[in-house]
């Protein structure tokens, strides 16, 4: 990507200091998407690797993730699958149980969201430990999709999320990295 580009995203993004803890630097993309041209490129941005070829489906984890992954979804003219907390969707769901720093959290998907073999890209605002994107990964395989790739828009590299996706056989584009947490 070009450097002004990653410049003019990473300065798009608010930076809250100490939220939702001390000694966290929230990365606040809502006002990235609040301005029309940024966001339109961050979408543009995700997409380009996969502009022209077969994909079936985006994923997307709540919330910020449906924003972005239902963006994408439109301009790759794919369907669009929602990955929620437990509890959130009225059919029959699949659901994975994953590690948080406090404890343990589920998530799922309805079991008719994709079928064997449908390829599918995660979506989401961030990644940071990679514990909710592996877990969404873990939770697409268990149902036969294969997931070509998991994009955001923000990677903060130190917490080594994108690694242990990449560990997982799963290529990863970020568009901008912060470093600390």
């Amino acid at each position: 990507m070009q450097g002004s580009v990653v410049i003019d995203l990473k300065n798009a993004i608010r930076t809250i200091p100490d939220y939702p803890k001390p000694g966290v630097q929230f990365r606040d993309i809502t006002t990235l998407l609040g301005d029309a041209r940024t966001f339109r490129r961050a979408v543009d941005e995700l997409v380009q690797p996969w502009a022209g070829l077969k994909i079936d489906k985006i994923a997307g984890i709540e919330a910020r993730g449906f924003i972005i992954g239902g963006a994408v979804a439109h301009q790759l003219s794919t369907g669009f699958i929602p990955i929620r907390k437990k509890g959130k969707l009225p059919h029959q769901t699949v659901r994975v149980t994953y590690s948080l720093e406090y404890g343990l959290d589920e998530m799922e998907m309805h079991s008719d969201a994709v079928l064997a073999g449908e390829r599918v890209i995660l979506v989401d605002d961030l990644i940071a430990t990679g514990g909710t994107a592996t877990a969404a990964v873990k939770l697409l395989r268990s149902i036969g999709a294969e997931v070509l790739a998991a994009c955001f828009i923000v990677d903060l590299p130190a917490l080594g999320g994108v690694q242990r996706l990449r560990d997982m056989g799963v290529p990863v584009r970020t568009l901008v990295g912060f470093e600390g947490h």
